[in-house]
């Protein structure tokens, strides 16, 4: 049993890892703000790692059209 539960918890570890580094890739470094995965991943974020992404993001690309959940109440502008 507790084998088991080793093997679970690098499992997690592993996916929060993958899924994590992704996010801080298409935050900080992606050439687009429209990536499709990143804009997903964002969703799927809680609110204040969320709000951190996108302000990145708008620091990087705040002259475009905001992605997908960076949006203000006017979609063309910046949350």
């Amino acid at each position: 049993m507790k084998k088991l539960l080793q093997v679970v918890c690098v499992i997690l570890i592993g996916v929060v890892i993958m899924i994590g580094g992704r996010y801080y890739r298409y935050v900080a470094s992606s050439d687009t703000p429209y990536d499709e995965v990143g804009i997903m991943l964002n969703g799927y974020m809680p609110g204040p790692v969320r709000s951190w992404g996108c302000g990145k993001l708008k620091e990087r690309f705040g002259k475009q059209v905001p992605p997908y959940g960076c949006a203000g109440a006017d979609p063309r502008s910046w949350a």
